[in-house]
Order: C-alpha cells, then structure tokens, then sequence
C-alpha cells in the first residue's frame, strides 16, 4: 500500500480511524519529525512499523522552536524525498500541516514550559527552544490519538471488544534531553501515550546522523567525528568499571581546532544533573548519560551516549 499525503487534522483522524476500522486494529505508532529525514528517521519508522498495526509519521518545521529566523528559513524541505523514505519503511500516512493548521490563531498564547529540566544544557544555550519543542510535540501527540477521530458511538467493533488501540510515538535518543523532557511532560499531564526511544544511528565512521550534517564542509565533518570518539572513550571506561576521567577526554575534543564546545558532562539519565563523583578518579558505577554539545564551523551538532555498569 502506497504512503498517504494528509495535510490536515481532520483529514489525519479519519484516514486513521478508516485504516484502524479495516485492519481491525489494536495499536498506533506515531513518528514526530521536521523533515529532512534520513536513516535515523528510517529507524525510528521502521521500528514504529513493527510494533503497531498504523503508522503516522508528521512532517513540519515548527516556527516555535528556531530562536532565529535565518536558521528557520535555511532548515531543508525536502518532502518528495521524505515520503519516499518513509514508504519504504512501511508508513501509512504522512501528515504534513501548514504552519496555520497547526497554529491557527497565530502564535499560541498559552504554551506547554519545560521548566528546570529544560533551562540546562541545550535550553541554556537555546532559551525558549524546548517550551516550543513541547508545545508542538504536545499538539502532536493529540492529533496521533487513536481515538482522536472516531465520532462518538461509531466506533469498530473490535475496540469496543478490546477497547482503544494501544498509543505509541517514537523518538530517537540522539536528541537526549528533548528525549528526557517529552518523557516528563507526558508522565507530568498524563497523556495517554507510550513513549519509545529508539538509539542513536551512525554514520559507519561514528557521525551521529543528523540534517545539519548536510552543511558541514569535508573538513568540518572530519572534524566532528573527535565528539563520537570522546563519547566513546568514556563508554570503554565505563564498561571497564575505570573511572571515566573526563579531563582527558574533554582534552580530545579541545585538541581539535575546529570544534568550538559548548558543554560535556556525564549526568543522570532522568533528571539530567552532573554526576560529578562518577566522572574523575573513582571506577564508574551505575547509570547515566554523557551529553556533548558544539560548534564545528557554522554548525552546532549535539551528541550522547548511555552509560552503564
């Protein structure tokens, strides 16, 4: 079956009420992307398609989010070349709303904040970035409802026997902290949604896949790869039960002239605070995240790696 363009939300609630009806299905993934997509959006689809019976994966850019204007406008639209990919991985429908769909009034008024978690890290260096991430995300993920558009009464018969399909979104752990933050927002305002990270997708010489990655020059992308070889000299460490010694680390990303960092930190997974007394001179233990961030010519890439013992 070919993938199917909807642009609208009512156009999304009823071809996916239709595709659930006929399926007689019990579950509905739901992939939350800006575009430009590549095989870490090939990823997060892909395993969104084995778990549920209907697929929806979004496309928009959302204004909210760019703190500049230039970089909103130089963000890459590449639909033709995103629904191809995402026909390939087996998804149903590509909803691709207007600005003025989603945001119909203009600039929401009220908008869902990240609060602490979302002020640290890439929120400090992006003030207002996450509370229009979450917003958006938020809007998302009631337009992907299952239920969202079944009228009141009609429902098939076999959600009535086993009740509403199962609600899953997808998010890759690339983006670690937004990660941390949609997880929190919904468990904060019980929204009724299973939120699934899918890992980190590399280039075969350790690149974190990324649609920035398209503006980095040969030398600027040589460069980056010192961020996945930090990260990855603390994961050794911490599967040797070593004391990470992130000085020594941090040293290798400053030897590289290209690279202006941002931060690099080993924090806890869930709250995102610096686990310091993991990080220098004891064997590490337990679990956690390292977090990096920086600049490499006009780019800022982030990266990460779980941690573990």
């Amino acid at each position: 079956m070919s993938i199917q363009l909807v642009k609208t939300v009512h156009e999304l609630h009823a071809e996916s009420a239709r595709l659930l009806g006929a399926r007689r299905g019990t579950s509905q993934g739901l992939v939350p992307t800006m575009g430009a997509l590549h095989e870490g959006h090939a990823a997060l689809a892909r395993t969104a398609v084995e778990h549920n019976d209907v697929v929806v994966a979004s496309i928009f850019v959302n204004p909210l989010q760019f703190g500049d204007a230039v970089d909103l406008d130089r963000y890459p639209r590449t639909l033709d070349a995103d629904l191809a990919l995402l026909e390939e991985q087996g998804v149903d429908l590509a909803f691709a709303p207007s600005v003025e769909e989603v945001y119909p009034g203009g600039e929401p008024l009220v908008r869902v904040t990240s609060g602490r978690l979302g002020e640290k890290w890439e929120g400090a260096s992006r003030p207002g970035h996450f509370d229009g991430a979450l917003t958006v995300v938020a809007k998302l993920l009631h337009y992907g409802m299952p239920a969202a558009g079944l009228p009141a009464g009609s429902a098939d018969d076999a959600f009535q026997a086993g009740g509403l399909p199962a609600y899953r979104a997808y998010f890759g752990q690339k983006d670690a902290q937004q990660l941390a933050l949609v997880r929190r927002m919904v468990g904060d305002l019980n929204f009724p949604v299973e939120i699934v990270g899918v890992p980190t997708v590399r280039a075969e010489d350790g690149l974190a896949l990324s649609s920035r990655n398209r503006f980095l020059s040969d030398a600027e992308r040589d460069a980056a790869l010192v961020l996945s070889r930090a990260l990855r000299l603390l994961e050794e460490r911490a599967n040797a039960h070593e004391p990470l010694d992130l000085d020594s680390a941090l040293a290798l990303v400053e030897s590289q002239p290209l690279v202006e960092l941002d931060y690099f930190e080993v924090v806890d997974p869930e709250t995102l605070e610096p686990l310091a007394e993991n990080c220098r001179e004891t064997p590490f233990r337990g679990e956690a995240l390292a977090l990096i961030a920086a600049k490499v010519g006009p780019v800022r890439l982030i990266d990460n790696v779980p941690l573990s013992s």
